[in-house]
């Protein structure tokens, strides 16, 4: 088990974000099983203010921190479900703050509505990138649509976009980026949760 302090991945929420698409995530960087070097990262959800958020799924989370205490020097990542909200325009205390760990240095993981939130802040216009849909896209008026590469999940810099129906794709942008698993321990669970095709615990293990 690692002695250091854990490092903090950080979790946008908000009220009905789709809190399925950043679950297989979550889940799996609190948990220490396979894990190159377990406790090394720590969940922790941060929102515009500390007042509890109800997701699309009916969950109410208490946030953990507020989005001004959040700095990308005192970051891992910040992780970005979807949600209507995005599409409305809402959210801009998060796309800022995307903003300023993008220009540090620091991986952003946005999902489905969140990409198109990143797409018109232009956040995606030099940057390999996918999402629900081209169309879907271009409706935020970004001039990216020559990088738009239309698989799952995929990562270019320190950008991992991912459409809303890939969720475990998304997943494993976010292991890979974290190093959290041997490459292995990720294709292993990668065929397990994409393709139902369940590996041996060694497997996963090595």
């Amino acid at each position: 088990m690692n002695t250091r302090p854990a490092k903090t991945v950080h979790l946008f929420v908000f009220d009905t974000m789709a809190d399925w698409e950043a679950a297989y995530a979550v889940a799996a960087i609190n948990h220490p099983r396979f894990q190159q070097e377990p406790g090394q990262y720590r969940v922790v959800t941060t929102a515009a203010t500390l007042a509890p958020i109800t997701t699309m799924g009916g969950v109410r989370i208490q946030p953990d921190v507020a989005l001004d205490a959040v700095t990308p020097d005192a970051s891992a990542m910040l992780i970005l479900p979807g949600g209507c909200k995005w599409e409305n325009g809402d959210n801009a205390e998060a796309l800022q703050l995307a903003t300023r760990f993008i220009a540090a240095g620091v991986p952003v993981a946005a999902i489905c509505g969140a990409t198109l939130a990143l797409a018109r802040a232009g956040l995606l216009d030099h940057l390999r990138h996918t999402g629900n849909a081209r169309e879907y896209l271009i409706s935020s008026g970004y001039r990216g649509m020559a990088f738009y590469c239309g698989v799952p999940a995929g990562t270019d810099g320190n950008v991992i976009a991912a459409a809303g129906a890939a969720p475990v794709d998304f997943a494993r942008e976010i292991f890979k980026a974290l190093n959290i698993h041997s490459p292995n321990a990720i294709e292993s669970w990668y065929s397990m949760l994409k393709h139902c095709d369940a590996p041996q615990p060694y497997a996963m293990a090595s």
